[in-house]
């Protein structure tokens, strides 16, 4: 079990993480060395040999191998990513960057995306160093960069390029799981994540003919790119259950007393009340005009015009998806991936899953272990490419005023010192069993 050094170290390393600014802006702007750093500070002291690793510099990641005790057990993965999305100090009541500790709570940008399982990582590693304790089976530690973008200099750099780090490796766990989800009626829900919608950023290019804005313009490519984006906007995607998104609908209705009907779950997803809200995003794909560039002067009709859509699909769903936007753009608007990113499925009957579930109970035995699929990404998809199958696990206890899921990348993000305690002690029982 986790000591009360490293329960003191899990507050610290998240405060102290916090402070060192890794806001990813995107196009490569971004320096997350000072934080890989840190880290390898952390572990070198627990008497690992981490190894930092850039594919562009400033833009480090950290790995270390951890020895576990059964050389035949299948390595496990333990990651998480360094770099955070940007912050607006004139939006927050604190300094976003201050990683202030008040009223027993952790203040600024990756409290809990995910600085705070960073932090986790880092304290029960350290806590079995002072113990002399091994796990069951390898354990490798990364930290990566460029989560927040494309991952190029993060888990995708490391998976193309440096894959015998990872050597063994066939489960991995990281963020977004085991936290305290309550559901309006008294019950503590705990999702840990075994799947996640496949990522689909779409680049919508109109093109017609360029001309005077007095004169009459059937090849329009304004109009041609804004019919395109109404008929994306205004798509009602069929339902589509993957196996973990109809474990969760079938285990969400049990706790409340319901009938899994999986042939209505529209009318399933009312009966649940705010249960609905871990699994009403991933009942269907999804595809969101986001943003528009056309145009450089008003009485000049463009001859192209721009849109993009952050697409999302179901895992087994790829074609369909690609079908279905090839259809709505039309034949005059062409559309390509900006940015595309496999679905991941894990499955539930796995000896990793039951002992991520046992840690939960085990810690929190009023709650109730549920699985969901998340609907965006981790770098689990990168990983992927190494045969890693990915699970989201990264627990907390919260209380019921704080909405975990509206925290990530939102304002005064946060994270209760005992939801840290709780999450160390966790991972901890997990991963010495794992």
């Amino acid at each position: 079990m986790a000591d009360q050094r490293a329960l003191d170290e899990v507050v610290r390393f998240t405060s102290e993480l916090i402070r060192i600014d890794t806001s990813n802006f995107g196009g490569g702007d971004c320096r997350e060395r000072p934080a890989a750093e840190y880290a390898a500070e952390q572990l070198a002291g627990a008497g690992l040999e981490p190894v930092l690793l850039e594919r562009t510099a400033g833009r480090t990641n950290v790995v270390a191998r951890i020895e576990g005790t059964d050389p035949s057990a299948a390595a496990l993965l333990v990651h998480g990513h360094l770099d955070v999305v940007p912050a607006q100090a004139a939006d927050w009541s604190v300094d976003p960057f201050s990683g202030e500790v008040r009223d027993g709570v952790v203040w600024g940008r990756g409290a809990v995306d995910m600085k705070n399982m960073d932090a986790m990582i880092l304290a029960a590693v350290r806590g079995w160093a002072r113990e002399g304790v091994r796990p069951r089976r390898d354990i490798v530690v990364a930290f990566t960069a460029d989560e927040e973008a494309s991952a190029e200099d993060g888990s995708g750099f490391l998976a193309d390029h440096h894959p015998e780090l990872f050597e063994g490796c066939t489960e991995g766990v990281s963020e977004s799981g085991a936290f305290t989800f309550h559901d309006g009626s008294g019950r503590h829900l705990y999702p840990i994540a075994a799947g996640e919608r496949g990522t689909a950023w779409l680049k919508l290019t109109a093109r017609g003919r360029a001309g005077h804005g007095s004169k009459v313009n059937k090849e329009n490519a304004v109009t041609r790119l804004a019919a395109a984006v109404t008929r994306i906007g205004e798509h009602q995607w069929p339902l589509r259950l993957t196996p973990t998104v109809s474990a969760a609908l079938t285990e969400l209705a049990a706790l409340h007393g319901i009938e899994p009907d999986l042939t209505d779950v529209d009318v399933l997803l009312d009966k649940l009340g705010p249960a609905a809200r871990l699994v009403e995003a991933t009942v269907r794909n999804s595809a969101n005009p986001t943003m528009l560039d056309a145009g450089y002067k008003i009485n000049v009709v463009p001859g192209e015009a721009v849109a993009f859509v952050d697409g999302r699909y179901l895992y087994g769903t790829e074609d369909e998806f690609r079908a279905t936007l090839d259809r709505l753009t039309g034949p005059d608007v062409d559309w390509e991936f900006h940015h595309r990113e496999v679905a991941l499925q894990a499955p539930l009957g796995s000896p990793t899953y039951a002992r991520m579930r046992a840690a939960v109970e085990e810690f929190a035995p009023e709650g109730h272990v549920v699985p969901y699929c998340m609907s965006g990404g981790t770098d689990a998809k990168q990983f992927s490419r190494l045969g890693i199958t990915g699970y989201g696990f990264a627990p907390l206890k919260l209380p019921e005023d704080l909405d975990y899921q509206a925290l990530f990348h939102g304002v005064d993000e946060r994270v209760p010192v005992e939801a840290l305690h709780f999450g160390v002690q966790v991972l901890d029982r997990f991963l010495r069993t794992a």
